[in-house]
């Protein structure tokens, strides 16, 4: 029996989903819900339907699972916990600080729509979130270590683009190596912001800008660049498209730890990504959680869950039997 699929959203990420869809054959896309006028919308399943967002109700009883591919700024507040009444959900919300607000929220929704939801879904949160706790529970002690990239930040590309005299840009976010190496040693090294990450910007100006007031606003802009060392290039449009449009990212996430009756011998465990396709990725990774929605709503259960609340078997389209021959 295949999972019903809606997806809400069709930039990146939902296409992301799409395209994941078809690599998973227990999963059927049915419908694809946009703000935008459905006639303006292209999708590539031939077989689903692209609807308005505000039919979205009549579809309550033809979709399974609706993967929610807004952003986490200002449409996944208010967007999961609406849709929790009516759906399993699953979305990535990804702002660190406002998941047990978000939790709350959803949670409400979705048991008095006896509905699953499943929050925070992604690489980080998501999967760095689960190495995370694995890691600690195995070495209590210990120091956690995350970096992100070498990979393109979409909200700090974003931030630049909003400079006034920017037409277009990039920016990559960069481990320091001196600075993985003296983890990977296990010296459990205490490192500020700027010891963990370099930013690289490529910036495309409008005609007349001003490069070295933008270079400054950059540098200083407070929440984004200002504790980091950061490189401004100043490149053409042309240069940008050629050099600069995919979306790769990934990281590692280290748990530099000790055992033995004195603490005596050292330990270290990393887990890594390194993704050609950051929604993508991100996209793969709703899709495994929206087979464990459909899974644990089907056995009965309800409310919101996060990536720390679901057994690993049930992301996988294999039985338990399979699962232990084959993996274990």
């Amino acid at each position: 029996m295949s999972t019903r699929i809606g997806i809400i959203g069709y930039g990146n990420l939902g296409r992301g989903v799409e395209c994941s869809i078809r690599q998973n054959d227990d999963m059927e896309l049915v419908a694809v819900f946009t703000r935008r006028d459905p006639a303006t919308v292209s999708i590539l399943t031939e077989t689903a339907t692209v609807c308005h967002v505000d039919d979205v109700q009549n579809w309550k009883d033809k979709i399974d699972v609706m993967i929610l591919c807004g952003g986490s700024a200002t449409d996944l507040p208010e967007q999961t916990p609406e849709y929790a009444k009516y759906f399993n959900v699953v979305d990535s919300f990804d702002t660190h600080a406002r998941i047990p607000e978000h939790f709350a929220n959803v949670d409400e929704q979705a048991k008095a729509g006896n509905n699953v939801a499943i929050i925070s879904v992604g690489w980080d949160p998501g999967m760095f979130s689960l190495n995370r706790l694995y890691a600690n529970a195995i070495l209590p002690q210990g120091s956690d270590y995350t970096f992100w990239g070498k990979g393109v930040s979409q909200g700090h590309s974003d931030a630049l683009r909003r400079i006034e005299g920017v037409k277009n840009a990039k920016q990559y976010t960069i481990p320091v190596d001196s600075a993985l190496e003296a983890v990977r040693s296990g010296s459990n090294p205490e490192l500020t912001t700027r010891q963990k990450h370099t930013r690289e910007c490529f910036v495309v100006l409008e005609e007349g800008a001003d490069a070295a007031r933008i270079e400054n606003e950059i540098k200083t802009m407070p929440n984004y660049f200002s504790d980091y060392d950061t490189t401004v290039n100043f490149i053409s449009e042309e240069e940008l498209m050629a050099n600069h449009s995919g979306i790769p990212h990934g990281g590692f996430v280290i748990r530099s730890g000790a055992t033995g009756w004195e603490n005596e011998n050292k330990q270290i465990i990393e887990y890594s990504l390194k993704l050609d396709s950051n929604p993508e990725f991100t996209a793969s990774t709703l899709i495994a959680y929206a087979r464990a929605a459909h899974r644990l709503n089907t056995e009965g259960q309800n409310g919101c869950k996060t990536v720390f609340d679901i057994a690993p078997a049930y992301l996988s389209a294999k039985s338990g039997d399979v699962l232990r021959a084959e993996m274990l």
